[in-house]
């Protein structure tokens, strides 16, 4: 035994009432989809057959209530990271399908939250949201673009900002190789 600790017990499965208690705490701390629900509830019940029964009945009734909808889930998701973190539209596309969100329902949700959107000045406000200034030289400019690109722009979104901030052509030829280079942020 390390360091004086007593192994852990091995956890009891939960049953119907006991899973749905622990569904509700964990929407109550974080939003969540059906798909991500389900893979956490997993861990808690029985292997098998029986196991996915609980998870379907724990479903069923916490959609029943209102606690679960992921057309909801998506539209709020999408929303906030637009308007708080002024992510893009290719970022909150990867993170809903990484959170098990049906690819329909994303395609609709990111139409209607981003169909309007002036990608550019989203972009801007996402460089001023996160203190990113002019770039000096070759590796702020790859920096730059880098937190871009992870942040869900496009790149011609990007190279028309780069274009403005007067960065040089062959800085900007020189990011083409981008993936080439080891990271350093």
């Amino acid at each position: 035994m390390p360091f004086g600790r007593k192994p852990a017990k091995p956890r009891a499965f939960l049953n119907e009432a006991g899973l749905y208690d622990y569904a509700v705490k964990a929407l109550g701390r974080q939003m969540r989809s059906v798909s991500d629900l389900k893979r956490l509830m997993h861990s808690r019940v029985e292997p098998g057959e029986r196991g996915e029964a609980v998870i379907a009945a724990v479903i069923a009734r916490l959609r029943e209530y209102g606690f679960v909808d992921d057309a909801a889930f998506a539209e709020t998701y999408a929303r906030l990271r637009q308007q708080n973190e002024k992510l893009g539209e290719r970022r909150v596309r990867q993170d809903l399908k990484q959170k098990g969100v049906g690819s329909e329902l994303i395609a609709e949700t990111l139409e209607a939250r981003y169909g309007q959107t002036n990608e550019e000045a989203l972009a801007r406000e996402h460089l001023e949201r996160k203190r990113i200034r002019k770039p000096e030289n070759p590796k702020e400019t790859a920096r730059a673009m880098r937190r871009l690109v992870t942040a869900g722009f496009s790149t011609g979104v990007i190279y028309n900002i780069l274009r403005q901030w007067d960065v040089p052509e062959e800085a900007l030829s020189a990011l083409d190789n981008l993936d080439e280079e080891p990271h350093d942020e």
